[in-house]
């Protein structure tokens, strides 16, 4: 019976670190996750390396990018952030080099959300290179995201 046990306990430890053995490809590999022209489903720790370290530096917000970038809160329940996903998939590839587009789950991520405070969704944050971000919330027609990509971020 100890046997069985063992095993078993065995195949489960194994099976655990099968899941999570990704070849330095997981959610703090910077190279693997972020790709120009797509949309990066972003972890608390790679918002911590690639946007803000809210927990070294929790009174002022210091963007790490080199380009602005786009984070849409979402959740897969959600049938207005469904309509937004298009367009963000749109913009990663129109914009590609000039902004990163981000999507946090916040369901999976409750710690970035309860961070920013996100009590509704879809809700979008606009982090300009230099400067505080700006957050909308609601599923904006396409032509209203243009026009703060425009304008807050300064991308034409």
């Amino acid at each position: 019976m100890k046997k069985i046990a063992l095993t078993g306990l065995l195949f489960f430890s194994f099976f655990l670190n099968a899941c999570n053995m990704n070849g330095g490809n997981g959610p703090d590999s910077k190279a693997a996750d972020v790709k120009d022209g797509a949309v990066t489903q972003m972890t608390t720790a790679m918002f911590n390396k690639l946007v803000w370290d809210y927990k070294k530096n929790p009174n002022e917000f210091t963007y790490k990018g080199d380009v602005p970038c786009i984070i849409d809160f979402y959740a897969d329940w959600c049938r207005p952030c469904r309509m937004v996903a298009p367009i963000m998939e749109e913009f990663a590839k129109e914009y590609n080099g000039k902004i990163r587009i981000y999507k946090v789950n916040t369901d999976s991520e409750q710690e970035l959300a309860q961070m920013f405070q996100i009590r509704s969704i879809p809700a979008v944050m606009f982090v300009p290179k230099k400067g505080k971000p700006q957050m909308s919330v609601g599923a904006l027609p396409k032509t209203e995201f243009q026009k703060i990509i425009n304008d807050f971020l300064k991308i034409q």
